[in-house]
């Protein structure tokens, strides 16, 4: 709990960033609609003016923050298992940047019911490292490749990548989907909205979605699942997963999506397990190189393809 006025001063490493972006950082535990709040009502002032929450900070600026009364958090604790994982996992590193091969069911940061996740953890282990944060987000069932900055410049370098849609960064996932995936449909052009029922969140189409697009190509197709490769050009929130199920081929093993008689049979089969892999990411460096970093293939869907006489890394 913080009872009095804090006057912050912006430093190089956090140059850049959204002030509610900069606020939510540190101030763990505040809800971020109260902090858009203090915002507007002014209690949050730049260098003594107001300011706006998109608005971003600079180095050497002046931050007030307000006298706020929350609970606070408890800081993460190391996790030795976790950590195993994912010095197990780095496969690639520069001054830069960081590629993890996340594992499925770890989730990138903690929040929603979990003390830790993927960033709290590498924060531990790299006592360090001044600065390192996700530049992007994959779901907790979600595996493969994550990438990370180590600096505030790559950071923002990766940001405006992300924003020129495929451009200088793309995202290639691979999926097995029950059935046989169309080849004629390879744009999935549908609009995606959150939706929350009986308190779980769900994406679905929708015509008051948000614009969203998704290339897949229908890669291997047998009579019960197809080997599909997706990329997506916009990134919302589930994204492959709703538009695979939306032409009634959800991606095997996913509970949130696909029908529990569908779920049944993939579980019968003894190989288990989400099957949405972050294949490989492509990327510009600050120094203007372009890299492509490959995450092998998880053991699930690797066993599944070497069963049905396809080699994992063939794709």
């Amino acid at each position: 709990m913080e009872n009095k006025v804090q006057w912050v001063k912006v430093d190089i490493n956090t140059e850049g960033q959204r002030l509610d972006n900069f606020l939510s950082s540190r101030l763990k535990g505040i809800p971020k609609n109260r902090i858009y709040k203090m915002i507007r009502n002014g209690e949050v002032r730049i260098n003594k003016a107001r300011c706006k929450p998109g608005l971003r900070v600079a180095a050497g600026d002046i931050i007030r923050i307000p006298p706020l009364f929350f609970v606070a958090t408890q800081p993460p604790i190391a996790n030795k298992q976790i950590q195993v994982k994912l010095k197990n996992s780095l496969i690639y590193e520069d001054s830069d940047i960081l590629v993890i091969n996340k594992p499925s069911g770890l989730a990138v940061h903690g929040g929603s019911g979990l003390s830790t996740g993927l960033i709290e953890q590498l924060r531990l282990m790299r006592p360090d490292e001044k600065f390192l944060e996700l530049v992007h987000r994959i779901d907790r069932e979600t595996s493969g490749c994550i990438l990370l900055a180590k600096c505030r410049s790559a950071l923002i370098l990766l940001h405006e990548q992300f924003r020129e849609k495929n451009k200088l960064l793309r995202k290639r996932y691979l999926a097995f989907v029950a059935g046989r995936w169309p080849k004629n449909i390879m744009d999935v052009e549908a609009p995606l909205e959150k939706i929350n029922r009986g308190g779980e969140r769900l994406i679905r189409v929708s015509a008051f979605g948000k614009a969203s697009h998704t290339r897949i190509r229908a890669l291997e197709r047998f009579d019960k699942w197809s080997l599909i490769e997706a990329e997506p050009i916009t990134g919302r929130t589930h994204q492959i997963r709703a538009h695979t199920a939306y032409y009634k081929h959800p991606i095997l093993g996913d509970q949130k999506y696909q029908k529990d008689e569908l779920y049944s049979w993939w579980k019968a089969t003894g190989v288990d397990g989400f099957c949405l892999h972050s294949r490989s990411i492509s990327f510009q460096k600050v120094n203007g190189q372009q890299v492509t970093v490959v995450a092998p293939m998880p053991r699930n869907m690797s066993f599944f393809m070497k069963v049905h006489g396809l080699d994992p890394e063939g794709y």
